[in-house]
């Protein structure tokens, strides 16, 4: 059995306590046996509601993370019979992050830098 999702988790936790409350309200019951129908009502509501949240689908593959995207291609096809082929990878590389230092970026200004003064 699965873990239940934080989705899942919240909305069966908030169903319980607003339906528990308005239930409460409405019914204006102050018995030991009216409170815990009530209870058993909204636990019951709250496990319906947790169940019917949409789970999200576990990926296939796992993504890897690397430094040039893979594009595959796929391989050329001719008029003759031939029997289907793997595609070929082509490798692009990744665009790179670019980190300017601050203090090199200062330091080439050709003036000098001047923070203002309080007056």
């Amino acid at each position: 059995m699965p873990r239940p999702t934080v989705a899942q988790l919240t909305y069966g936790s908030c169903t319980v306590i607003c339906s528990t409350l308005a239930m409460l309200l409405l019914s204006q019951t102050s018995s030991g046996p009216g409170i815990a129908v009530v209870v058993v009502a909204a636990v019951a509501l709250g496990v319906f509601v947790a169940m019917t949240v949409p789970v999200p689908k576990p990926s296939r593959a796992p993504v890897a993370r690397s430094t040039t995207r893979s594009v595959i291609r796929p391989a050329a096809r001719s008029t003759a019979s031939v029997p289907a082929s793997r595609p070929e990878p082509v490798t692009v590389p990744a665009r790179a992050p670019v980190h300017a230092s601050v203090r090199a970026s200062v330091s080439a200004a050709s003036e000098p830098v001047r923070e203002p003064t309080a007056p």
